[in-house]
């Protein structure tokens, strides 16, 4: 049964930093892209970055280019999101989601259930 189970969200002042975990179970990450998505209240979802399954170098959205990190951890079958530099327009549910590869038209089958980042002071 495929599983992504994000965890790490919690409540960070402006400008600090928090790790994303998403861990995924019922497929390997040697296997499959890991996306990265975000969601805050009354907005549409926005695609963060997608990380294919030869790890390689990310891809960013625009916006977050310099501030985030998505890394894994294939032994552990983990991927993460290193989020940098907060601020409040950052609170949303963050999520990750399969896909078989970062193309332009990427397709996720499976997402997490996700995790609240609350950026505020």
């Amino acid at each position: 049964q495929v599983q992504l189970v994000e965890s790490g969200g919690t409540l960070v002042e402006p400008g600090g930093s928090l790790r994303l975990s998403c861990a995924a179970s019922g497929f390997s990450l040697r296997d499959y892209a890991i996306g990265w998505f975000r969601q805050a209240p009354g907005k549409e979802r926005e695609g963060l970055s997608c990380l294919n399954k030869y790890e390689g170098t990310p891809v960013y959205a625009e916006f977050v280019m310099g501030r985030f990190t998505a890394s894994k951890d294939d032994d552990k079958n983990m991927a993460y999101l290193q989020l940098n530099s907060l601020k409040p327009d950052d609170t949303a549910a963050y999520y990750c989601a399969r896909a078989p590869a970062c193309t332009s038209d990427v397709r996720y089958d499976y997402w997490g259930q996700g995790t609240r980042v609350t950026v505020s002071s």
